[in-house]
């Protein structure tokens, strides 16, 4: 057995911090849309590019990026995104315009997507599987602080200073994690491999069409020549990438159970995911009354929960494995989900922090079990890839439960809406609550809350549903199996 890294947790600080400011990036933006638009005077068009842009370019390069991690190494990539990031953040700083803005928004996907493949796959690299689970557990527990952390640091930056704080706070933690990177890390590699162009260019754009359609879904229904684009651009991907001698995917990992099992699980998780987060901060603010701070902070009971999960499900995937910790966390968040089905508009936030706590209980015990199930399943040599192939699972679920969640939410909500509505009132909750603050019509106001509170239950109920179903998956196709150790010798290292 190969000795263990001596500098292994002090690699997982510099992993930690890397990926730490791509979550908050994402949280503190939302926050400061209002004032960009009022600052910059972006349409809503250019608004929607300042979110989608970083999505998209984020999406279609993350396959690519983790292939170019295993070939040329994975501290050395990571750095190089993480420059591209921190530079692209002093673009979107200073940005004078929308225009320039989305191009700062766009390099930054850049950098996030050539960053977030190299942090899990060097985490797996410097742990053995004895360490490597809790160290996949403080990896998420991060994840889960910036995503709560995200609203909340961006609300108070914006209280303080300007909205171009939200970006200008990455840059000092980019620098000290490429400090840290340089110092403390190690370079990891597979064995050299032909690059495979052809198919890194098939694989971005499939799926950047697959994500445009998807962020369109909601407003604009299906894009037929971008979804056209797309399943022919993933079809030929995949052809390519089973005939061609040296593919840049090893698509045999789906024919691992662990890894298919792992990849639908938490594609149907965050599918989940995505319908929580969106009908979740609207009944927060628009219901309750929430500030958007103070809508961050409310996420605070599924964060601790999480958090102390992550730790207890850590001791325990190494005494029962994988699976049972899969599945039994998947049926409690089902069950979180449920709970979350009989919120209304006058319930107020004691059940809300209830089924959250329940809530982040499930994802604490599930979300790691099944990643580290599906990491375990990955060679060596391929670390890089199947890292981005976890990225890109969770990406897409939590795209698809946005748009198609949110068009259920949608939809429900006018179905729910009484005929005599005014029809200004009828598409969402914030264009009725709108209509009855300009017309001064509580009642108006009091139909829309409880209307959106019945739609939102429909959301959460569906939610359930996919959890249990992605909990039945689990059960039928994890296996517990000891993983082939990520050893020193499968790698080229240089200290």
């Amino acid at each position: 057995m190969a000795a263990r890294h001596p500098r292994r947790w002090l690699i997982l600080i510099v992993l930690c911090l890397s990926t730490l400011v791509l979550v908050l990036d994402n949280g503190v933006l939302n926050v400061a849309i209002p004032v960009l638009t009022e600052d910059l005077g972006a349409t809503a068009q250019e608004i929607q590019w300042i979110v989608a842009g970083y999505i998209l370019v984020f999406a279609g390069l993350l396959l690519t990026a983790g292939s170019l991690s295993d070939r040329y190494g994975r501290k050395k990539v990571m750095i190089a995104g993480l420059a591209i990031f921190g530079l692209a953040s002093l673009v979107a700083t200073y940005a004078g315009s929308p225009e320039m803005l989305i191009a700062g928004r766009v390099l930054m996907g850049i950098g996030g997507a050539v960053v977030m493949p190299s942090t899990l796959s060097v985490l797996i690299t410097v742990f053995d599987d004895e360490e490597r689970r809790k160290a996949m557990s403080i990896w998420s527990s991060v994840l889960m602080v910036g995503l709560i952390g995200g609203p909340v640091l961006g609300g108070a930056l914006i209280a303080k200073f300007w909205w171009g704080s939200v970006f200008l706070i990455n840059v000092p933690v980019v620098v000290v994690a490429i400090a840290a990177a340089v110092i403390w890390m190690p370079e990891s590699k597979g064995p050299w491999r032909q690059p495979d162009p052809v198919g890194a260019l098939l694989s971005m754009v499939g799926l950047v069409s697959l994500v445009w359609v998807i962020i369109e879904l909601p407003e604009r229904g299906i894009s037929w020549p971008m979804a056209t684009i797309a399943v022919a651009a993933l079809t030929a991907f995949v052809i390519w990438e089973l005939r061609t001698e040296v593919p840049m995917v090893p698509l045999q990992l789906f024919r691992d159970r662990n890894f298919s099992g792992g990849s639908l699980s938490l594609v149907l998780l965050q599918i989940a995911n995505g319908g929580l987060i969106l009908a979740l901060t609207q009944y927060l603010q628009f219901v309750l009354g929430f500030s958007p701070t103070r809508a961050g902070l409310a996420l605070v009971p599924m964060a601790v929960a999480v958090i102390l999960v992550n730790g207890v499900g850590a001791t325990l995937g190494q005494k029962i494995g994988n699976r049972p910790l899969t599945v039994a966390g998947l049926l409690v968040l089902a069950v979180g989900f449920g709970v979350m089905a009989t919120l209304r508009a006058d319930d107020g936030f004691g059940m809300v922090a209830l089924a959250l706590a329940i809530f982040g209980t499930g994802a604490g015990l599930a979300q790691p079990a099944a990643t580290a199930a599906l990491m375990g399943a990955v060679p060596a040599d391929h670390a890089g890839v199947g890292s981005a192939l976890n990225d890109t699972v969770q990406q897409a679920g939590a795209a698809l439960g946005i748009a198609i969640l949110g068009s259920a939410l949608a939809s429900r909500f006018t179905d729910t809406m009484p005929v005599s509505t005014p029809e200004a009132a009828r598409g969402s909750i914030g264009e009725a609550l709108s209509v009855a603050a300009h017309t001064n019509d509580a009642t108006l106001a009091q139909v829309a809350k409880s209307a959106f509170a019945h739609a939102m239950s429909g959301t959460f109920t569906i939610s359930a549903v996919a959890v249990a179903a992605s909990s039945a998956l689990a059960f039928v196709l994890l296996r517990d199996k000891r993983p082939t150790a990520a050893r020193a010798e499968d790698f080229t290292t240089v200290s």
